[in-house]
């Protein structure tokens, strides 16, 4: 009897949507389809992935194409689509934009792959993860956003760069909205279990949550004309990773709150168990005044954007 690998639908094939298809390929999570409206770009990304599958040694199927019908019985869709903002666009004009294609495809993706859990990327995060939520009508468990994870990646990044230790080495958890007002927790992050603040300054750890905070945007202004795709594949491959393989990873995940922290009916970066069931569980953390308020000002700055969808879900 065959056993049937899962099967990834990762809709958008720009930069994000094929690397992270690089990625689940290369740690062999499932077979993957690559939709895009744009005609044979994702068909050619797929087949060039393809045939690095010997040179890399995975036995996974990658294809690309412009059929949504091709997404049918997905375990997992992972949305990147939508459009960047471009000169002139106001961050009303992108969620509006965004908001449509967002709306649509998960409209259509959702009859096809009714079991499916679904992962958001696109931005901005928060809103649109809780924009797929409602619109779905999906139990919370089983729709999601990545950033936190990035996020985080970044934070411990900057971290062991100052520290001079091993990246496997440093825990750290940011929280919030994915924007300027995230929240680094400074006093959850270790080095194995030595406090980030008994090895480095105060100073010096503020300069490193600032960074955090700014870290897409320092990116974007190295690159001039698009953002970063890399780290933001590889976060939302460990989040696929931790579904489908029931890993129960605890990982900072936007999920749709219902009391958590004293926030209900939005999407909020916290700490969740992620495993087979998705969102098996949401850990609240003990959190200092400092933190507390910067939470909730990170949480503020999400409901006005939702407040922003030229709908009303």
């Amino acid at each position: 009897m065959a056993i049937q690998r899962p099967k990834i639908s990762i809709l958008g094939a720009g930069a994000t949507g094929a690397t992270t298809a690089h990625w689940c390929a290369a740690k062999e999570l499932g077979d993957i389809v690559l939709f895009d409206i744009v005609e044979g770009m994702p068909q050619g990304k797929a087949l060039d992935l393809l045939e690095a599958g010997p040179v890399e040694g995975f036995d996974v199927e990658v294809r690309g194409t412009n059929d949504l019908a091709d997404t049918r019985g997905s375990d997992l869709v992972i949305i990147t689509a939508g459009q960047p903002r471009k000169p002139g666009m106001s961050r009303a004009d992108l969620l509006s934009a965004n908001y449509r294609i967002i709306r649509d495809l998960v409209e259509r993706c959702l009859p096809l792959s009714p079991e499916a859990y679904f992962l958001v990327l696109t931005n901005p995060v928060d809103v649109l993860t809780y924009v797929v939520k409602k619109v779905t009508g999906l139990p919370r468990n089983r729709v999601l956003g990545q950033a936190g994870v990035l996020d985080s990646t970044r934070y411990r990044t900057f971290l062991a760069r100052a520290l001079g230790v091993s990246v496997r080495d440093v825990h750290a958890l940011v929280l919030g909205g994915h924007g300027d007002q995230m929240v680094p927790l400074v006093s959850y992050a270790n080095v194995n279990g030595i406090p980030v603040s008994a090895l480095l300054s105060r100073e010096e750890i503020e300069r490193i949550v600032e960074r955090t905070r700014k870290g897409g945007g320092e990116i974007v202004e190295l690159l001039k004309t698009g953002s970063a795709f890399y780290a933001p594949g590889a976060a939302l491959a460990e989040m696929a990773d931790a579904i489908l393989k029931d890993r129960k990873r605890v990982l900072a995940a936007t999920t749709y709150l219902e009391g958590e922290y004293g926030f209900s009916d939005l999407c909020l970066g916290v700490p969740v168990v992620l495993g087979g069931g998705g969102i098996e569980r949401v850990i609240e953390l003990s959190l200092d005044e400092a933190d507390r308020d910067a939470l909730r000002v990170s949480a503020d700055e999400v409901r006005a954007q939702i407040a922003e969808l030229p709908e009303r879900l």
